[in-house]
């Protein structure tokens, strides 16, 4: 069974960085997708970046992009997101979710329909 474990958040000032991290245990896979969403109160989950494993194909959010980065750290088997720059409007919930299949060629987009298994989420505040 898929588990995924977020870790990683904290508070920061504007500008400051994060490292956001997601244990993936549970299954073994080869080319999947994982996500990285954020919740923030009152708004709705949006994506803010995937990965591809099948090659390491990323996709961001506009608002992310060039501040935030994806990776795949095979050795730890975890899926990182490397949060720079933050501003306020970055304070959310973040989430990692994965497609959980163990081998796919298909590279899904950005959004939370598409990823039906989900951490239980790692808390990011940026103060200003």
């Amino acid at each position: 069974q898929v588990q995924l474990v977020e870790s990683g958040g904290g508070s920061v000032q504007a500008g400051g960085s994060l490292r956001l991290s997601c244990a993936v245990s549970g299954y073994t896979y080869r080319r999947v997708n994982f996500g990285w969403f954020r919740q923030a109160p009152g708004k709705e989950r949006e994506g803010v970046a995937r990965i591809y494993t099948g090659g390491g194909i990323t996709e961001y959010a506009d608002s992310v992009k060039g501040r935030f980065a994806i990776s795949q750290d095979n050795a730890k088997n975890t899926v990182d997101l490397q949060l720079n720059s933050l501003k306020p409007e970055d304070t959310a919930m973040y989430f990692c979710a994965a497609d959980g299949y163990s081998d796919t060629s298909i590279i899904r987009d950005l959004r939370p329909e598409n990823f039906p298994y989900w951490g239980q989420g790692t808390q990011v505040t940026v103060s200003s």
